[in-house]
């Protein structure tokens, strides 16, 4: 069961972890940012999460801190599930990118970057994804006008058909 990665992680970690719970089949470690890294390296090499499944990035306005990023991840060869979390403040969008852990993180940082504005520092290539370079904004910010009109840029060369 993964509760007893959480305790692992509490023991392992302490005061980085700020708090843990179980709802709904969903064990869930909220960790400080200034910890991402070494908390992932330990669950990789030392609890066996394999895989990366999801990392996205959430906005909870008007509570603060309000940006977080949430990492699924799986252990293939234990069964085990886990779901961590990271609070990060709206003044300073930041955390460590996991890249250098799990390569598959490399676009799911970028999205989050893109949409969210939060930077992963480290990662290797943070460009836009799926918007393009002139694009203003972070589109899934709570707090991102939904009538906003983007700057309009020129075909690179005339469709035919």
């Amino acid at each position: 069961m993964s509760q007893a990665v959480l305790d692992q992680l509490k023991e392992r970690f302490g005061e980085a972890v700020l708090e843990t719970h179980n709802r709904f089949g969903n064990e869930t470690a909220i960790i400080k940012r200034e910890s991402v890294l070494a908390i992932m390296k330990f669950l990789k090499d030392e609890c066996g999460f394999e895989m990366l499944l999801d990392l996205c990035g959430v906005d909870h306005l008007p509570e603060t801190p309000r940006l977080e990023v949430v990492y699924h991840l799986k252990s293939m060869s234990r069964g085990y599930r886990v779901r961590i979390k990271v609070r990060i403040p709206e003044d300073d969008p930041v955390v460590d990118s996991i890249v250098s852990i799990w390569k598959g993180a490399n676009w799911y940082e970028r999205e989050c970057w893109e949409f969210y504005g939060i930077k992963f520092q480290g990662h290797p290539d943070l460009r836009t994804l799926l918007l393009y370079p002139e694009f203003q904004g972070h589109p899934l910010r709570k707090d991102y006008p939904h009538k906003k009109r983007q700057p309009r840029i020129p075909l690179l060369k005339p469709e035919t058909r």
